[in-house]
């Protein structure tokens, strides 16, 4: 199995976990942040959508141009665009090749300015794991807001899982 084929492997089997962390929360207090510094519950949602997005534009033309917006949709409408996302990057990434992924160097643009520069697979496993950070921040976020956490992992107070 290569690197990308084993990207892919993990990327898929923790799909479901964001969308369940995503559907816990209470769609009512998206605006809630433990502190005034941390993102508010509706903007990490929103951020994990717009890496998604941002993956399939770093497969077409080799840069992400970070652009960061505010969420100005629902909970549900930002899983539909979470989700769709995901089925496309998904698509990409299977036709990508491996010698691209290890080869190809991929840019991140903020502000244009370069700010990382790193081949396309390194490129995407960093993104993967600071989602998988941004999911664990959120997962903390649902029982302070009334929800009941979803297993991740393994059982959770709320959800002995399946």
């Amino acid at each position: 199995m290569t690197n990308r084929e084993f990207f892919l492997r993990r990327w898929e089997a923790e799909f479901p976990t964001f969308v369940r962390v995503f559907k816990a929360l209470p769609q009512y207090k998206l605006d809630y942040r433990p502190h005034p510094r941390s993102r508010s519950a509706a903007e990490l949602v929103w951020l994990l959508a717009y890496e998604e997005q941002t993956g399939s534009e770093l497969v077409d033309t080799g840069k992400i141009d970070w652009k960061e917006t505010s969420p100005s949709h629902s909970l549900d409408q930002m899983i539909v665009t979470y989700e769709k996302a995901h089925a496309d990057l998904g698509k990409r990434l299977r036709e990508l090749d491996d010698t691209n992924w290890e080869g190809k160097k991929g840019k991140f643009i903020v502000n244009g300015n370069v700010v990382m520069e790193e081949v396309l697979g390194d490129f995407f496993w960093g993104v993967f794991f600071d989602a998988i950070h941004h999911r664990g921040q959120l997962s903390t976020y649902i029982r302070p807001m009334g929800g009941k956490v979803p297993s991740i992992y393994g059982p959770s107070a709320d959800d002995p899982g399946a």
